[in-house]
Parts: C-alpha cells; sequence; structure tokens
C-alpha cells in the first residue's frame, strides 16, 4: 500500500532491486492478478508475503463469507497471517461494547477456519478516530482481550505505530502479546499533523513526524518480536510521486530510524 501506483510486477522489480525480502501484499491488486499468479511471482522472485491486508469489518453483512475467502487466500499465497481490521459502528448503531462484542463473536467463528489452513488472524487496533466507521477495536488491550480467547497460533494481534503510539498502556500490553507469542505482525507509520481531509490517507513518511519509531523498535526487540517489521503509509502525496523512488526513499528512511 505504501506504492500502490506500482502493478505487482514491479513492485517484486523493485523490491528485488532494493535487498526487500518481503512484502505485504492486499487482497485487491493481488485478486485483480490472480491469486496463483500473484503467488508465483512473489515465490520465484525469491521474495515472501508477510502478511495480507486485509480480513475483518465483522460488523457489516457478509462479513464470514468474505473472511473465509480472504483465509484461503492468505494460504495461497504462503502467508501465515491475515491482518484484520475489525469494523466499526453498525449501520444505524450508537452501541460501541456491542460491536466489540460482535467483532469478538466472529473472531471466535473464524479462528478455527483459520488454524485448520495454517494461517493466523492479526487483530488490528485502530487509532480511536476511527471507532465508528473501520474498527472499533481501539487499543491493544482490547484486541488481547479478544485474542487470548484463542490459540496464539489462531489469532494474535498487529502493532502498528501509527494507531498505538499515543496509548500509554500500549508498552505493557506489547510487553503482554509478546509473552503469548501473540504480535504476528508489526507496521511502522508516522504521525504528522495536520491531517488532511478525510484522515485516513495522513500517515506520514519515516522520520518525518511524531512518534519515537527507533523507541518502538527496540520495544519490540526487547519484546522478543523477531518477525518481519513492515511500513505502511497512506499518503497521497508519497502516491502521486514515482514508485521507485518513493520505496527507495522509504528504504532509506526505515535505515535511518
Amino acid at each position: 500500500m505504501t506504492v500502490r501506483q506500482l502493478s505487482l510486477p514491479a513492485l517484486v522489480e523493485e523490491c528485488v532491486r532494493l535487498g526487500i525480502p518481503g512484502i505485504g501484499l492486499w487482497r485487491d491488486p493481488v485478486k485483480e492478478y490472480g491469486i496463483e499468479a500473484a503467488a508465483a511471482l512473489v515465490r520465484d522472485a525469491g521474495l515472501t508475503v508477510t502478511t495480507l491486508c486485509r480480513g475483518g469489518f465483522l460488523t457489516s453483512d457478509g462479513w464470514e463469507a468474505d473472511n473465509r475467502a480472504a483465509i484461503d487466500e492468505a494460504a495461497a499465497l504462503g502467508t501465515d497471517t491475515l491482518v484484520l481490521v475489525s469494523g466499526g459502528l453498525p449501520a444505524g448503531s450508537r452501541d460501541l461494547p456491542g460491536a466489540r462484542a460482535r467483532i469478538a463473536d466472529a473472531i471466535g467463528a473464524l479462528a478455527p477456519y483459520a488454524g485448520a489452513r495454517g494461517v493466523r488472524l492479526a487483530i488490528e487496533p485502530l487509532h480511536p478516530m476511527y471507532a465508528s466507521d473501520r474498527c472499533a477495536v481501539s487499543t491493544l488491550d482490547q484486541a488481547l482481550d479478544i485474542a487470548e480467547r484463542h490459540p496464539a497460533d489462531q489469532v494474535g494481534v498487529t502493532v502498528d505505530t501509527y494507531h498505538l503510539w499515543w496509548d500509554e498502556n500500549a508498552p505493557a500490553a506489547v510487553e503482554r502479546a509478546a509473552a503469548q507469542g501473540r504480535v504476528h505482525s508489526f507496521q511502522l507509520a508516522d504521525w504528522t499533523t495536520p491531517l488532511p481531509e478525510g484522515v485516513l490517507n495522513g500517515r506520514g513518511q519515516l522520520g518525518t513526524g511524531a512518534i519515537d519509531l527507533a523507541w518502538w523498535t527496540s520495544l519490540l526487540d526487547r519484546a522478543g518480536y523477531t518477525g518481519p517489521v513492515e511500513v505502511e503509509l497512506f499518503n497521497d502525496a508519497l502516491w502521486a510521486r514515482d514508485g521507485g523512488e518513493v520505496l527507495e526513499e522509504t528504504l532509506n528512511a526505515f535505515l535511518k530510524v
């Protein structure tokens, strides 16, 4: 998503050129290219698929069929992690605890299906500004309260600096998650202000905002996380530029922070 302007073959080519060993894929471009073709493209280039994004929206109609399909897609791509953006309030509802209960029940229904296919569900808490329309799970502790009802190889969490940096309880929750083997995905993005209209596409290039990304990376290291570190930037200005240039800039920023 950081360089969504690149086609999938171009993305793979640029990752190989820059020595980036893995890519987190999104479902829509993968389905457009073809699931099996995408799996072969990445595999033949010597890359790994770190995660597939996204499942979730578990408070909407049709959630079960779509998420079972997402789990199958993740397995076909050879990744063991499906990131979940859980979904916001159901249409016409103001019941936030009820939405979280629905999300927990839905994950309970999906977890055995995912586990049987070697796929872990990674619940991603989103910043509270998205609670109404995108994700009623706003903190890492809330995500863990759901995940802990299931085996760690079926359900865990995504730690995304953009969404969690503000929460004073998040560092302890990272340690809680890591102690159980539930940190299934770690993503970096910076927080810059003012946020754009609509707020969705305001993630800053690494090192340009308010988040101490080196501290967060050190926190995950100390907690024992050894998995991939992804960079996920939703940013209109970056998308308007040459994708290869943005990818190289992002790699350099990653190494610096």
